[in-house]
């Protein structure tokens, strides 16, 4: 099965993205097929049986216009300037046409030779002339209204289409019997109100254009993070090349300043790299000789040279990209229900709208009359801010959450995190560091703890025991150098001895006291290590104790804070662990976890979670996205953190890119305020139609309160706006 995003051109209305979606989704060959229409773009899961050339086929078999298939390099579009030009010069045109069509109720200075009483004639085939060139400007919508209807999927272009061509060739019969000498059709003309209706809906096309432009900017600047040229190491020196040259293999150079140009490993040297675009963490990290480091990443201070792993599409930041666009391209349920009350809505307006016209016809009203009204019901009814209402707010929330380090997958999920009731972690690697530290020192010796350290690591270096590494690591952080060790012998299931600077050094666990059968006079601080969780490294001296070390898995500094803020939004918080029960306990009363279930196999949670779900509730499972994934899949939204290894073949629904758990309520806030901004654009859009339509009909005249075609045009522009900027508020969410 195959994949691929096609932009296409040509997309006014939900039911045009509706209409193209349907209509994909019934061609042989074709698996799935979703239409988002603020990013204008169509995500097609097909089979072999097909080519994209058949699928660009299809898309303009349905109307529309393939503008090819998406390219990650591809910058968002800017407004053309001949469509600005063209909204100048029909601006003027219109003030023309209205100063014409209306200057004698207003009590204006009236133009003498196209009077409206003087001289009918000229006053009608002037309008006529100004009309047909917006019938011109307007004939991109005249095409699309006239291919949806035709191919069974009528949109607002369609309504629109109907309407001002209705008005305009009565607007014709007017003019030629004005000519033939009846100038009572003087007062029947509609020139200006087909015009002006058309002029409305360009405007607001060009105001949703730049809107949209505005929501597409977090994924633009995804797509504009890595460098366009690099340098790259030679025999000799080094060159100048661009992106496209890189070839996996390549030695590149990174000099303070630049960026990263493509993900890789570094071969020689380090620096400190700003990573906060792909992991929203906002202090530099330190990547050495061995580490990988990812394109994009700025260098802040450091010299080094990296070889080129992952170049083009197969990078992380392409990666995430895609990921981005699939899930705005997915499809919400909140979203699926306006599509389909869209989808039936253009067809019940062009049943009222006919309704209104022989409704006036029958009750003895004039034709000019029910003109007006057909007209103004079919322009007034857009569906325009309905279409906007849902994915405006998702692509706007998907990028947030990007920018943060939030990987949302779907659309889907972005709108259920909000219902999730249980939130269940679990311990290594998500609550914890997943690394052994030294969590205390208790120092009985002569040496200050810089040079206990420095003897107790220098004797691990020799070792493979996992505690070797917590003592390493800390010497490392604090630049403790390493001395030199000698006679070093491995005391099997006890510990290490060595001689180091001419002293006999002893570490090891509680065996290593029974071997050498020394007292332990310390036992209160035994105690108390224990207590907490931790396993004691013994060093020993002469004999004798001169400390005790705590060494253990370490609780993430936000995890506390996590927890407390998600128990006070009344999520009930549980730990699911690998680990023994009195561990669990320990590390769950310090982050006041009231549920603790342990000594638990993968296959077990995934169980647990499993068992969760069916008793109704809505569970969101946070592990570290390897041995969790049965868990991860189980659950109603999985988690992962600290899995951007390999973000594409991942398990869970979202990822969390760095190691920050107060994402998750960055997630939880901005999902909730996702929905509500939707039920926000869907009441205002749903209340203008129930306000605006019978005005439109004219129900409301007996109380002067009556609508014309024009300000219909105006009212739609003024709906679609309100939808809009309404949905950019969500800019500020976090």
């Amino acid at each position: 099965m195959n994949k691929v995003i096609l932009n296409i051109g040509g997309m006014s209305c939900s039911a045009c993205s509706i209409g193209l979606e349907k209509y994909l989704n019934k061609q042989k060959g074709v698996q799935s097929a979703s239409v988002n229409l603020v990013l204008a773009q169509a995500v097609i899961l097909y089979d072999q049986s097909v080519t994209i050339d058949d699928l660009e086929k299809y898309v303009f078999d349905a109307g529309f216009e393939s503008l090819g298939v998406y390219d990650q390099k591809l910058k968002v579009e800017k407004i053309k300037r001949n469509d600005k030009m063209l909204l100048i010069i029909f601006g003027i045109l219109s003030v023309i046409m209205l100063y014409i069509s209306m200057m004698h109720m207003f009590h204006l200075p009236i133009i003498p030779f196209l009077s409206m009483e003087k001289y009918p004639v000229n006053y009608s085939v002037s309008l006529f002339i100004l009309a047909t060139f917006f019938m011109i400007y307007g004939m991109d919508i005249f095409k699309s209204g006239y291919k949806n209807l035709i191919h069974k999927t009528p949109n607002m272009d369609t309504l629109v289409s109907i309407g001002v061509l209705s008005s305009f060739l009565y607007s014709i019969f007017g003019m030629i019997m004005i000519i033939g000498g009846n100038v009572s059709y003087v007062h029947s003309l509609y020139f200006e109100s087909s015009a002006m209706v058309l002029f409305f809906i360009k405007l607001g096309r060009f105001i949703d254009s730049r809107s949209k432009e505005k929501t597409k900017l977090a994924i633009q600047e995804l797509v504009q993070i890595t460098p366009t040229i690099a340098l790259k190491k030679t025999s000799t020196s080094e060159k100048e090349v661009t992106i496209d040259e890189i070839e996996k293999g390549d030695i590149l150079i990174c000099k303070p300043g630049m960026k990263i140009a493509v993900d890789g490993i570094i071969v020689d040297g380090d620096a400190h790299l700003d990573e906060s675009f792909i992991t929203g963490e906002s202090m530099p990290i330190k990547r050495k000789k061995g580490d990988r480091v990812v394109a994009g990443s700025i260098n802040y201070d450091g010299y080094f040279e990296y070889e080129a792993l992952k170049i083009g599409k197969e990078s992380m930041i392409s990666e995430i990209v895609r990921l981005v666009l699939e899930a705005t391209n997915t499809k919400a349920p909140i979203s699926r229900l306006a599509d389909k009350v869209s989808s039936y809505f253009v067809p019940f307006i062009m049943i009222l709208s006919f309704f209104t016209f022989f409704g006036y016809l029958l009750l003895d009203y004039s034709f000019s009359f029910a003109l007006e009204h057909f007209v103004t019901v079919l322009v007034v009814a857009c569906p325009c801010a309905l279409g906007l209402a849902t994915p405006l707010a998702i692509v706007i929330s998907e990028g947030i959450c990007a920018k943060n380090g939030i990987l949302v997958k779907t659309s889907t999920t972005l709108e259920n995190v909000h219902k999730v009731d249980t939130v269940v972690f679990d311990k290594t690697g998500t609550l914890t560091y997943g690394n052994l530290k030294i969590s205390k020192i208790y120092n009985y010796s002569a040496y200050n703890d810089e040079k206990l350290i420095q003897l107790v690591a220098s004797l691990e270096a020799k070792s493979t025991h996992p505690i070797s590494k917590a003592f390493l690591d800390y010497s490392k952080e604090h630049h403790i150098p390493l001395v030199s060790v000698s006679q070093f012998c491995n005391i099997a299931g006890s510990g290490l001895q060595a001689n180091i600077e001419g002293k006999k050094i002893y570490i090891g666990n509680h065996k290593i006291i029974s071997r050498l059968k020394i007292k332990n006079i310390h036992g209160d601080d035994e105690i108390s290590l224990t207590e907490l969780g931790n396993s004691i490294v013994y060093v020993i001296e002469n004999r004798k104790v001169i400390a005790l070390i705590g060494v253990k898995d370490i609780i993430r500094e936000d995890a506390i804070s996590t927890i407390k803020t998600l128990k006070d939004m009344g999520k009930e918080v549980i730990m699911l662990t690998g680990d023994n029960q009195n561990t669990a306990n320990i590390i769950a009363k310090q982050l006041k976890i009231d549920t603790v279930i342990a000594d638990l196999l993968p296959k077990d949670k995934a169980k647990m979670i499993q068992k969760m779900v069916a008793s109704f509730k809505m569970v969101m499972m946070v592990g570290d996205g390897i041995n969790d994934a049965p868990s991860l899949v189980s659950s109603s939204i999985g988690v992962s953190v600290s899995s951007g290894t390999d973000i594409a073949n991942d398990s869970s629904d979202v990822i969390l890119m760095n190691d920050h758990l107060d994402n998750l309520i960055k997630l939880f806030i901005v999902s909730k305020k996702t929905i509500r901004n939707i039920k926000q654009n869907l009441f205002w859009a749903f209340f203008y139609n129930v306000c605006m339509i019978p005005i439109a009909m004219g129900l409301f005249s007996s109380f002067n309160i009556s609508m014309n075609p024009m300000l219909a045009g105006i009212a739609m522009t003024i709906s679609s706006l309100t939808v809009v900027l309404n949905a950019l508020r969500l800019k500020n969410v976090i």
